[in-house]
């Protein structure tokens, strides 16, 4: 089926930007972390002895056992259009939404789509696309797309609410890093900064894109066939915000490696040109305070490691094959850079 490029509903000419109806993009369109954090301070969830991860760490995932084999994950995640190509964003969004069952050592099993969507102001047709970039990424996992649910809603968003499964002893987690330990990043970083000169300029970045449909899910297999215990994804807090999130669940501290930090193509210039996103410059000042950096690190630096991420890579402590190590973990607290 050949992808279509509908005219704006308000007559104008030329395709219709989706970008342009977002006041953000992808997941730097998250409420920042700090915010977040305390507006749920004080609240807790149901627990009991089979709630294997709950709302303590901020886990991609929940973790319920229903045997002592098997273990229920659930996740959802939904975002305001990254690019201008329908079915691109589409393709995103929903691997995107399965990378959070990858990230806890999952499989994901069954997903609902999750659809907001400004009827009468953008073509049904333009919906169409976007749930069938959904279905063609969910259909790579072999993860059936069942039904959903639509709101009409003034800014377009798209995601998935994913269901998975693993066992309960081989899950990936947040709070389970330990000292003394490699961190590897499965994906580059600096999508977000292409993404912001996308929705600034109008320019295509395919690399960005191939980086952020490509599927976490070798990655999540080859950490638990290397015995890793600890790991999340990269998306809207930064590789420092998630790293951060990590070692204060684990009680650690961590040493980044800027240099080896592997970076996409066109994110340097990007980032040199300015096109840094709110919601990367709220990362940063959230974790700043815990951060050091070390002799020759400058601003720049700190805020491509804080770049808003969409669909980013694994970040594993331990090491897997073929995957660049950028640091390692320590005794203590805080994240240093070097």
């Amino acid at each position: 089926m050949d992808r279509i490029e509908p005219k704006s509903s308000a007559g104008t000419d030329g395709p219709v930007r989706l970008t342009g109806y977002a006041h953000g993009g992808g997941c730097a369109c998250k409420i920042p972390p700090g915010e977040l954090e305390e507006a749920v301070r004080g609240l807790v969830g149901q627990v009991g002895p089979d709630i294997l991860v709950g709302l303590d760490h901020g886990d991609d995932a929940a973790a319920i056992r229903v045997r002592d084999d098997l273990a229920i994950l659930s996740t959802a995640d939904f975002f305001t259009p990254v690019v201008d190509d329908a079915y691109d964003w589409g393709r995103i969004a929903g691997a995107n939404a399965l990378s959070d069952i990858y990230a806890m050592g999952g499989t994901p099993i069954v997903a609902i789509n999750l659809v907001g969507w400004p009827r009468g102001v953008l073509p049904m047709e333009l919906m169409r696309e976007v749930l069938r970039g959904g279905l063609d990424v969910a259909a790579q996992a072999a993860c059936p797309v069942i039904g959903g649910h639509t709101v009409d809603d003034p800014e377009p968003k798209y995601g998935m609410a994913v269901t998975g499964v693993a066992h309960p002893d081989r899950l990936l987690r947040n709070d389970a890093a330990e000292p003394g330990l490699p961190i590897t990043l499965t994906k580059p970083i600096g999508v977000g900064l292409l993404n912001n000169r996308h929705k600034q300029t109008g320019e295509v970045f395919p690399q960005a894109i191939d980086l952020m449909t490509q599927l976490n899910r070798d990655a999540s297999v080859a950490a638990l066939a290397a015995g890793i215990r600890a790991a999340t994804d990269v998306t809207g807090f930064g590789l420092l915000g998630h790293l951060h999130k990590m070692c204060r669940a684990s009680g650690i501290g961590a040493v980044i490696d800027r240099s080896a930090v592997p970076v996409v193509d066109g994110a340097l210039g990007a980032l040199a040109d300015g096109y840094i996103s709110g919601g990367t410059r709220r990362n940063l000042d959230w974790v700043r305070p815990s951060v050091r950096s070390g002799a020759g690190i400058t601003e720049d630096d700190l805020l491509l490691l804080a770049d808003a991420q969409t669909s980013g890579g694994l970040l594993l402590i331990g090491e897997i094959p073929g995957y660049p190590v950028i640091g390692h973990t320590v005794v203590g607290d805080g994240i240093e850079v070097r």
